[in-house]
């Protein structure tokens, strides 16, 4: 069995999703040490308490930085670039001080930039497995001209954060072809949790909203005329708003509530758009103006046919009623993606062909020596 040293961004539930997949899902009495920060290690925290085959490790990350409900992009800019030049080097030479003390075969970055370094520094096979690399690896003609011009200023950062991987491994519900350069990126879809594999879809007439936490107030008052209870995760435990209810992350009754709901309306993650998509649930996302990645994936979304989008800041009662008036007509694409999304066994063969690429390099090592 394997030691894998894991490590993601901190920002947002599909890194978690992904490695908490990645853990459960490649199990086989491998060791685990997964290095994040912010909101995905207290989830991995809640996920994992009292595993022995699980270390976590808490290191700096790059933060989104909002002033009142909107992105500051430039801070958040100033703040990656703070991160780079102060923060970067010291934490590099901290976790590969760890690395070395736990011995990992294989490292698997979720786009977060201090594992890549410190594994190149022990000489550690790489596989940059995440959504973010669509960036640079996939062909993103069918997107606005504005937003072309925007991935390919994004596409830097996953060049900063992985300068190399022996695999690049992309998980994304969508797969335009990959462009020139790229070729060798393997492609696969969401990676799904054994719950959402066994969860039977049905509908109990209510909707689920996954939000994020500076969502302004007026889509909660949109959200509470939509004529069907409405079940909000993402902002914490609250009052019920009329037909509202606000609720904890809890897995179990989350997956529950997502098999057993008319739609969804949530923010536009890959993960949450992906599960929905397996499972056979229209979605209306909501992506944030400034938040470029997302309104990408609300673009693909609706390419897809299996749902629509509206920005964030214009949320009104119109829209909800338009998507739930016209819910029926995602029913045919929905079809064909229902079952079909799971990404992991694909990205499973890529990681288990790089650590066997590692084992036979090594191996004709030892022979050359002797």
């Amino acid at each position: 069995m394997a030691r894998i040293a894991i490590s993601l961004c901190g920002e947002g539930r599909g890194h978690a999703a992904r490695a908490c997949t990645l853990v459960e899902r490649l199990g086989g009495g491998h060791e685990f040490l997964i290095a994040s920060s912010t909101e995905a290690l207290a989830f991995l925290r809640g996920r994992f308490a009292g595993r022995g085959d699980v270390r976590l490790l808490e290191i700096p990350g790059i933060r989104f930085h909002y002033v009142g409900n909107r992105i500051d992009v430039p801070r958040t800019i100033l703040d990656g670039l703070h991160f780079a030049a102060r923060e970067l080097p010291r934490q590099v030479s901290r976790l590969t001080r760890v690395l070395h003390a736990f011995a990992p075969d294989l490292a698997i970055t979720d786009f977060e930039p201090v594992l890549p370094r410190a594994a190149a520094r022990l000489g550690l096979p790489l596989v940059s497995l995440d959504h973010q690399h669509f960036l640079v690896a996939y062909d993103l003609d069918t997107l606005p001209p504005t937003l072309r011009c925007t991935a390919r200023f994004m596409g830097l950062a996953c060049r900063l954060f992985v300068p190399r991987a022996a695999t690049t491994v992309v998980s994304a519900f969508y797969r335009p072809p990959l462009v020139a350069g790229w070729r060798h990126a393997v492609q696969v879809g969401p990676l799904l949790r054994t719950a959402i594999l066994t969860a039977t879809p049905h509908d109990a007439g209510h909707l689920v909203s996954y939000l994020r936490r500076h969502t302004p107030a007026p889509v909660i008052g949109a959200l509470a005329t939509a004529g069907l209870p409405v079940r909000v995760y993402g902002l914490g435990r609250r009052e019920a708003v009329g037909p509202i209810t606000f609720h904890d992350i809890d897995e179990q009754r989350f997956v529950a509530d997502l098999a057993g709901c008319r739609g969804v309306v949530a923010a536009a993650g890959n993960q949450l758009i992906g599960e929905s998509l397996h499972l056979g649930k229209p979605l209306l996302v909501l992506p944030e103006r400034a938040h470029a990645e997302q309104t990408m994936n609300a673009h693909f979304l609706a390419a897809e046919g299996c749902g629509t989008f509206a920005p964030l800041e214009s949320v009104t009662t119109a829209t909800i009623r338009g998507f739930l008036d016209g819910i029926d007509r995602f029913a045919d694409p929905l079809a064909g993606r229902r079952g079909r999304m799971d990404g992991f066994p694909a990205a499973a063969r890529a990681i288990a062909a790089s650590m066997q690429r590692e084992t036979i390099g090594r191996s004709a090592g030892v022979a050359a020596a002797a």
